[in-house]
């Protein structure tokens, strides 16, 4: 497992890993109360990428991922 220390790389590597494989891959969520943070993570069973945001102007960017790969992973059949 890989922490991203930037924001865009995060997004890119997981739009990517998607892409190349959106059978298997996974996003999770989760947020952690006593720290204040929001751990992302994205995996396809092979390659695993996670993220995390520690302040608040993060959300409007995890906003922005989250509704577009779980638009496309819940549109397909």
């Amino acid at each position: 497992m890989v922490f991203v220390k930037n924001w865009e790389d995060f997004e890119i590597a997981a739009e990517n890993m998607y892409l190349a494989n959106p059978q298997n891959c996974r996003y999770t969520m989760k947020y952690v109360h006593s720290k204040g943070h929001i751990l992302l993570k994205m995996t396809d069973n092979v390659k695993c990428v996670q993220y995390k945001a520690e302040n608040m102007p993060d959300l409007k960017k995890i906003e922005k991922i989250t509704s577009n790969l779980v638009g496309h992973m819940a549109s397909k059949e």
